[in-house]
């Protein structure tokens, strides 16, 4: 994410000008380096914009409504569902509510519900950070599961 945030900040003059022509234009060349960035980490990174006025709001790309693919066919966690979910509330904070989600056809995920308008959505392949990404909570939990969910090496 540090990474994707420099990428931006680098970019900041031309995305506020496409941004201020054409919100549309300012959405695709967004993903557009988010893809970019991501391939350099192995990962599809995807920028979300629930509400469509904020394409215009460059200085927050990149901290909020982030999607981080990175195995879209894995249909179970490689460590137990329990662990995310405990971890979640550990690291989050005792707010956090954390829930089996996705159920469905053989596939596991979690959600947990941070506030009414924050979330996180914990597939086995992919997160989704539907909140603020610079909060280092959320930053510590989602790295946690980069090293214990998404990228566990081989060997341990």
């Amino acid at each position: 994410m540090d990474d994707f945030r420099a990428n931006v900040a680098q970019n900041r003059d031309a995305l506020l000008a496409i941004a201020k022509k054409n919100p549309h234009m300012a959405y695709q060349k967004v993903n557009e380096l988010a893809l970019f960035v991501g391939s350099r980490h192995g990962v599809n990174l995807q920028l979300h914009f629930p509400v469509p006025a904020k394409v215009a709001d460059v200085d927050a790309y990149g901290t909020e409504n982030i999607g981080i693919v990175v195995d879209k066919f894995r249909r179970t966690f490689p460590v137990a569902r329990e662990i995310v979910k405990h971890k979640a509330v550990e690291i989050l904070g005792p707010d956090a509510r954390a829930l089996d989600a996705y159920m469905y056809e053989g596939k596991e995920g979690v959600k947990v519900i941070m506030t009414e308008s924050s979330r996180i959505e914990v597939l086995p392949g992919s997160v989704h950070l539907w909140c603020r990404v610079d909060d280092e909570r959320v930053k510590k939990y989602a790295d946690w599961l980069m090293e214990n969910v998404y990228f566990v090496s081989a060997s341990g």
